[in-house]
């Protein structure tokens, strides 16, 4: 009989985990009645759950004990309910197998919590995130980022941390999304930032995918030039260039009423202050037009002017650097005794500030008593800053005083920077000329005159010679710095117009069209055109005014590398105190190197002329067909042209026209016998051309800047004399052109003469046909761009070769016949009578020796023998493809030796006589 109802708790709390279907029930779930152990009526046979489809069920899992469990019968998602109540009975068996007469529990109360998992990602609710800044300023909050978890509990869906992900960046983020900036930010320095920034839960996940943030930087107001580029490149050739083509100033609407604008070329670094043409001192001053007869004092070291030797020099621009530990002794001869009352001295200098309290004088030039006094005659040195020219005159008839130190005091003289100084002497007037202005002497001194006595003087550079008041005379008063170009002209002085050419400068700042400047723009330049100031009321009219301003290199061969600009700017404002600041632009001109030229002399390498035109009053032309080519090798960049092509793109060989500074001709061998031979042009040549010629034992020089033609024309006009022929069989020569003092160089074209004696006579009809046609220059434009020169030109010293084959076969000749002859008579003492009238008999014979070293220019029907001389004539001109074996097996088939007997009987003896 079941009596009883089962009995459980009045109420349950559970905990289910997202995505698990047991429950955790406390208390857990059992249930008790109270007909126990009477089977059915003791027994629980099920937990019944009452709600609204709740996906949980009740299982009993012990009948007799009552235990029973709560599960889930489908996956629970958090995200969906995080909690769930409901009621549970218990049911016992009843009274039988049947079930009847069951009874139920009361009604308990069920109460389940869902517990989460962290299985989202935080995301942001926007793509992407834009924001502005003003530059200049910081920020506490530029904008906030926000994202969400959709994690069902507190501590998966909350949002814990933000961070940056890009690295350096002026930006924090805090753990709300708040973006500031870090540092002040500049437009100029970047006018945009992008950045990314992901999100973590409080489980420390991260978002699946980061953020993109923009910052846009706006600009302040700035007042300044802008539209500029920092480079501007140069190329050798281009004329003048705009530097700034689109500049254009920024007032940010102050009220400006003038604006003042500098703009400075700095080339300071580059040569001599600027770029300059490099050529040698005469040259230039021969192409300015100075008079002529300037002596050089410091010229390249050679074999005839090797006083510089020992200085320290920079060969590339002909700088010389004294240390004061240096000075130079000009010969005696090189500069005249009295250099009259007019005389020129020019020169570089760049000296800076002497060193010491009470500096010494340090001397550029001085002419002193070489032994026994220490009498200075004339001198221009530099003391404290200050230039000093000394001019003591010989006693004359009038023993009075006289101006005998001129002194100019001038900041440049120690500014350490590149300085043209001339000092023209017209006594007792002395003029200084620096960088083409003139200054007077601002102190003159008085002296009485020398008076005269027969103690040799020394000329020294770079320090002075002192002679007398000394234990053993030395160079005393150094000279610290660097000089260039020093040189003096007796006897003349030089004019402004001379002066201003041999200091000018190669390139500067120019103006584009002048006209098109605008109305009220005021401009200057300085002298060397490396400064230009520009004034104006109007700033549209300052912007286009300052657009025209370019850079302008007139050399053919400009020195590359950088040229710096500096543009400086000063405004005035309407009634302002305080007025708006422009800052400086600081720029640069890229100088590009030029194609190097590759400068070829061709020409007729080698002749023969009888002796008696040598002997002649005109003797022979050298050079009657000289050529002087320049070539520069350029690249080719085809459209079609792949990147992996290049490696083979076609090279171009391009003419190009420019000067010769010098050419050469050099005697090579014994240096050329006044006595009885010299080279010779008439002067005449020269007229109207910038070119001047020196004549010596060792050779001819062609000087001065002028065109290739003219050079070719004045060496075609060139003599060779010899008016003693008799000892002389030949002549050498080299020809070598230049171009820029040194800095390209033609080849090395070497001629040979050779004269014909009158004993050569037999000899001529050869000769005639071996001179051939002048030799040419053929260019052919091979991939790696080299130029192929072709020469025709005959076989080398052709009269001495002649001679020596002559002697050699008649030599040959006269001891194989004797030792023929000999063996013939040992083998054959049947005919040794008939030999033996003929055995040396030569008077009655014929002997024709016939050698053409040219045959191999002749047509190819060739006999044997013919051929055979050929491969003789090949020996002798190409001797790299022979060897030494080879040619003595050789030796015995090389002459072609024709003997013919007048008489021809005798045929036995002949072909005992045969010569292979």
């Amino acid at each position: 009989v079941n009596k009883h109802k089962p009995w459980i708790e009045t109420s349950y709390h559970g905990i289910i985990t997202e995505n698990n279907d047991t429950v955790i029930l406390d208390p857990p779930l059992v249930a008790l009645d109270k007909d126990a152990p009477v089977p059915f009526a003791g027994e629980i046979c099920a937990f019944k759950i009452h709600g609204q489809e709740m996906p949980f069920e009740a299982v009993v899992l012990n009948k007799t004990s009552g235990e029973g469990r709560l599960r889930a019968k489908s996956p629970i998602d958090c995200e969906l309910q995080k909690e769930y109540t409901f009621i549970i009975q218990a049911y016992d068996c009843g009274s039988g197998p049947s079930g009847i007469n069951w009874k139920k529990s009361h009604k308990a109360v069920v109460h389940i919590q869902v517990k989460d998992v962290n299985e989202f990602s935080p995301a942001f609710k926007e793509s992407m995130y834009k924001a502005s800044v003003t530059e200049g300023k910081i920020y506490d909050s530029i904008l906030q980022v926000e994202a969400i978890d959709e994690d069902c509990s507190p501590q998966y869906s909350q949002i814990c941390n933000y961070e940056i992900v890009t690295t350096d960046v002026p930006f924090a983020i805090d753990r709300n999304g708040n973006i500031r900036n870090t540092e002040k930010l500049s437009y100029d320095k970047q006018h945009q930032y992008e950045i990314m920034v992901t999100a973590f839960d409080c489980g420390q996940k991260h978002a699946a995918e980061n953020v993109l943030v923009r910052v846009h930087v706006k600009p302040v107001c700035k007042p300044g030039w802008q539209g500029w580029n920092k480079r501007i490149e140069y190329k050798p050739g281009s004329g003048s260039i705009p530097l700034f083509p689109s500049i254009h100033l920024e007032t940010c609407d102050g009220p400006v009423s003038s604006i003042h604008t500098s703009i400075e070329l700095q080339t300071n670094y580059i040569g001599k202050g600027c770029d300059r043409e490099t050529y040698s001192e005469k040259s230039l001053q021969k192409l300015c037009g100075a008079s002529s007869g300037a002596i050089d004092l410091l010229p390249s070291p050679s074999a005839t002017t090797n006083w510089t030797a020992g200085l320290l020099m920079d060969n590339n621009d002909m700088i010389f650097k004294f240390d004061g530990k240096q000075g130079a002794k000009i010969p005696d001869g090189i500069v005249p005794k009295n250099l009259t009352d007019q005389f020129t001295i020019t020169l570089w200098m760049k000296h800076g500030p002497s060193p010491g309290l009470r500096a010494e004088k340090e001397t550029i030039l001085c002419n002193s008593d070489k032994t026994e006094m220490n009498r200075h005659h004339y001198a221009l040195y530099v003391h404290n800053c200050r230039l000093v020219f000394l001019l003591r005159k010989d006693f004359d008839q009038a023993d009075t005083f006289r101006p005998a130190e001129f002194h100019w005091k001038l900041d440049q003289i120690c500014d350490k920077e590149w300085h043209y100084y001339v000092v023209n002497v017209e006594f007792p007037v002395v003029t200084l000329y620096m960088d083409g202005t003139t200054y007077e002497p601002y102190l003159v001194t008085n002296d009485w005159p020398i008076h005269p006595s027969h103690i040799a003087m020394q000329l020294t550079v770079g320090a002075c010679w002192q002679g007398g008041e000394v234990t053993k005379p030395r160079f005393a008063q150094y000279f610290h710095g660097s000089l260039a170009s020093l040189t003096i002209r007796p006897g003349k002085i030089e004019s402004q117009k001379v002066i201003s050419c041999l200091q000018a400068c190669k390139e500067g700042l120019d103006i584009n069209s002048l006209e098109s400047l605008g109305q009220g723009i005021k401009y200057h330049f300085n002298p060397s055109q490396s400064v230009l100031v520009m004034e104006g009321d109007d700033i549209e009219n300052i912007n286009q005014a300052l657009r025209k301003v370019s850079y302008i290199n007139s050399r053919q061969f400009p020195t590359a590398g950088v040229r710096r600009l500096k543009v400086s700017s000063k405004v005035q404002c309407f009634g302002e105190d305080v007025c708006i600041s422009i800052p400086d632009i600081d720029a640069y001109v890229m100088v590009f190197q030029a194609n190097e030229p590759k400068i070829t002399i061709s020409g007729m390498d080698h002749f023969a002329r009888p002796a008696a035109q040598f002997e002649s009053e005109r003797g022979v032309i050298l050079l009657p067909d000289i050529r002087i080519i320049s070539t520069v090798t350029k690249m080719e960049h085809p459209v079609d042209l792949k990147e992996h092509d290049r490696a083979s793109k076609p090279v171009v060989l391009e003419e190009m026209l420019h000067n010769l500074d010098f050419c050469d001709i050099l005697v090579i061998g014994a240096e050329l016998d006044p006595e009885q031979e010299c080279l010779e042009l008439d002067h005449v040549e020269l007229q109207g051309k910038h070119l001047d010629a020196t004549n010596s034992t060792a050779g001819y020089s062609i000087y001065g800047v002028d065109s290739m033609h003219n050079y070719e024309l004045v060496l075609r006009q060139i003599r060779y004399r010899n008016w003693y022929t008799s000892a002389t069989f030949d002549r050498k020569f080299r020809v070598k052109c230049s171009e820029l003092n040194g800095r390209y160089t033609s080849n090395e074209f070497n001629l040979e003469v050779n004269i014909l004696h009158s004993s050569d006579s037999n000899f001529m009809d050869h000769v005639n046909h071996m001179i051939v046609q002048p030799q040419f220059l053929q260019s052919v434009h091979h991939p790696e761009g080299s130029i192929s020169v072709v020469h025709n030109s005959v076989v080398p010293s052709v009269a001495t070769v002649v001679i020596i084959i002559c002697v050699s076969i008649l030599i040959f000749i006269i001891t194989l016949g004797v030792y023929r002859i000999r063996t013939a008579h040992q083998h054959s003492s049947a005919d040794s009578e008939g030999s033996k009238e003929n055995e040396m008999d030569w008077d009655d014979s014929a002997l024709t020796i016939t050698v053409n070293p040219m045959e191999k220019y002749e047509k190819p029907h060739q006999t044997e023998e013919e051929s055979e001389e050929e491969d003789f004539e090949d020996e002798e001109e190409d001797t790299t493809s022979t060897e030494s074996d080879e040619s003595e097996e050789e030796e015995e088939e090389e002459e072609e030796v024709i003997v013919q007997k007048g008489d021809k009987q005798n045929a036995t003896r002949q072909e005992q006589l045969e010569w292979d």
